[in-house]
C-alpha cells in the first residue's frame, strides 16, 4: 500500500489528512516514483484554499509537485529512464506521498552531490527564478535586483544571475546577510532609505529586478530604481502587475506563460542539478518534517519568516 496526503474541501491546512491506497500505475509516457522527499510550494497552499482557481473539488485532491525519489515502475513508451533511477521530480500527480506518478517532461537525474531533501527543494524555486531572469534579458555584465532574497527563490536567482555573469543585490534581514553574500549577493536590508542604500551598492544603476517579497516598498523601490518598468518583474503581486506597469511571471497573473518560458522552467532544473554537481548550486533546507506533519509543513509555509525549504520526508 502507498500513503497520499490529500483533501476533500478547500480551507486551511487542517483539510489535509493522511490516507492509504493501492500504489498507483504509470500510464503511457509516465513514471512512478517512490518518493524520498517532497518539496512544500506556496502554490500547493494556494490551491488547497482555494485562493488559487483550479477545477471544482468533486473527490479527495492529492497535492505537492515537487519531489525526489528513485523510479520503480516504466509506462509504455517510455525510452531513456530504467527502473532503480534517482530523480528529481516536478509536475507529478501529488509529490505528498510514498509513490507518485510522474511525466517523464518532469524527471531530471538527480547528482549524487545533492541529498534527498535538497533534489525536492529544486524544481519550483529553480525554475521559476532561472525563467523569470531569463525572460528578464539578464546578461553578462549587467546588475540585478532580487527582493526577497533569502527565500527559496530568491536564493536561486542569486545563484542563477551570478553564474550569467551579472552583478546581483538581493534585499533581506540583516540577520540573511551571510547566506546572501555567502551566494555571491551583495546585501541590502529592507525599510526606509532602500534606494539609497541600493544605489550605495549599485552606484552604476540597477537593469533589472525581480521581485519575490511582494511588497509595496519593493515594488516602489524598483520603480524609482530602474527607467523602464518592463525590466521589473514580479513572481508574487501577477494580479495587481499590470496597475505597477511591471511584469509579472505566475504569482497570480492573467497572463500565462509561454512555450519557451515554460522551456526555460525545465532548462533551470536541469541546469541547477549540473551546477549542484559541480559544488556551484546549493538547496538551503530550513526544516525536514515526516509526511504524518504535512498540516505543520504548510502552517509553517503559510506563517513564513522560514529561510530556505520546508520539505516532507514519506
Amino acid at each position: 500500500m502507498a500513503r497520499f496526503v490529500k483533501y476533500a474541501q478547500f480551507g486551511g491546512p487542517e483539510v489535509l489528512e493522511v490516507v492509504e491506497g493501492p500504489v498507483p500505475q504509470a500510464g503511457s509516457g509516465e513514471v512512478v516514483v517512490e518518493v524520498k522527499a517532497a518539496g512544500v510550494n506556496p502554490i500547493d497552499g494556494k490551491l488547497r484554499s482555494g485562493l488559487r482557481a483550479s477545477a471544482p473539488l468533486t473527490s479527495p485532491r492529492t497535492t505537492g509537485s515537487d519531489g525526489a525519489g528513485v523510479i520503480v515502475e516504466l509506462g509504455p513508451d517510455v525510452e531513456g529512464w530504467a527502473v532503480g533511477d534517482e530523480v528529481i521530480v516536478t509536475s507529478a500527480r501529488g509529490s505528498y506521498a510514498t509513490h507518485a506518478v510522474v511525466p517523464v517532461s518532469g524527471l531530471t537525474r538527480k547528482p549524487g552531490a545533492l541529498s534527498w531533501a535538497q533534489a525536492a527543494g529544486l524544481g519550483v524555486p529553480a525554475g521559476t527564478a532561472y525563467q523569470s531572469l531569463r525572460s528578464l534579458g539578464v546578461a553578462e555584465g549587467m546588475t540585478v535586483l532580487v527582493h526577497g532574497a533569502s527565500g527559496a527563490v530568491g536564493q536561486a536567482a542569486l545563484q542563477f544571475a551570478r553564474e550569467l555573469g551579472a552583478t546581483v543585490v538581493g534585499t533581506a534581514s540583516e540577520a540573511n546577510f551571510d547566506r546572501i553574500r555567502q551566494l555571491g549577493g551583495i546585501p541590502v536590508a529592507y525599510g526606509p532609505g532602500l534606494v539609497e542604500r541600493v544605489r550605495a551598492v549599485a552606484p552604476n544603476d540597477v537593469d533589472r529586478v525581480l521581485d519575490a517579497a511582494g511588497t509595496d516598498e519593493a515594488i516602489e523601490a524598483s520603480l524609482e530604481l530602474v527607467d523602464d518598468p518592463q525590466h521589473i518583474a514580479t513572481i508574487v503581486r501577477g494580479a495587481d502587475a499590470p496597475g505597477w506597469g511591471i511584469r509579472a511571471f505566475s504569482g497570480g497573473s492573467a497572463t500565462a506563460l509561454t512555450p519557451e518560458e515554460l522551456g526555460w522552467r525545465a532548462d533551470g532544473i536541469r541546469w541547477a542539478a549540473e551546477l549542484a554537481a559541480q559544488g556551484r548550486f546549493d538547496v538551503e533546507i530550513a526544516r525536514t518534517l515526516p509526511l504524518d506533519q504535512a498540516v505543520e509543513a504548510q502552517t509553517l509555509l503559510t506563517r513564513g519568516g522560514s529561510r530556505g525549504k520546508i520539505v516532507l520526508l514519506p
